[in-house]
């Protein structure tokens, strides 16, 4: 793996390593051995493969499909401000949560949750005790108030199964209703 310029040299204990892909649009969402038409696309983003509702439901917020992911955003309750400027939750301040369809009534997850540090181990445990990976827990900005840190995760279960899993680390957050 080569390292970038500004990151040789770097001694600390915490780092943030992020991965590259260099591929078309159709590559990126092809599953192995499989060759994506912009038409199986369409298809795809028409049929999850999975009960949308019943997964919009247990969240307790609705969602989009776009590109055949079915994207819910969950925004905090609180103001967030920057530099004495309200942040909206479209800004990247609310918590993400995208399902896409795997097969089989099954959906790879992922996506980021906004929290507050009082809430980052809460919704970590919560997280791994429901089969859901924790990828990463850092910062996006310097001087927010409140403080948040984000939280990535992943998995590739059953959708209904790993959305209550979801909504169990949510109910851990300060969101919106």
């Amino acid at each position: 793996m080569k390292l970038s310029p500004g990151a040789r040299g770097f001694t600390d204990t915490a780092s943030n390593l992020r991965f590259c892909a260099r591929a078309t649009p159709l590559m990126m969402g092809e599953m192995p051995g499989e060759r994506l038409t912009a038409a199986a696309i369409k298809a795809r983003a028409a049929e999850l493969g999975f009960d949308q509702k019943q997964v919009e439901q247990i969240l307790g917020h609705n969602g989009k499909v776009n590109g055949g992911v079915l994207q819910v955003s969950v925004p905090r309750s609180e103001t967030i401000t920057d530099s004495g400027m309200t942040v909206p939750p479209s800004m990247g301040v609310a918590t993400a949560l995208n399902f896409q369809p795997t097969g089989n009534g099954k959906a790879a997850i992922t996506g980021d949750f906004v929290l507050l540090g009082s809430e980052v181990n809460p919704v970590m445990k919560t997280l791994r005790q429901n089969g859901i990976a924790v990828t990463a827990v850092h910062s996006h900005m310097l001087t927010e108030e409140p403080r948040l840190f984000f939280m990535h995760f992943w998995a590739n279960d059953d959708a209904v199964k790993l959305a209550k899993g979801l909504r169990a680390a949510v109910d851990n957050t300060n969101s919106a209703k």
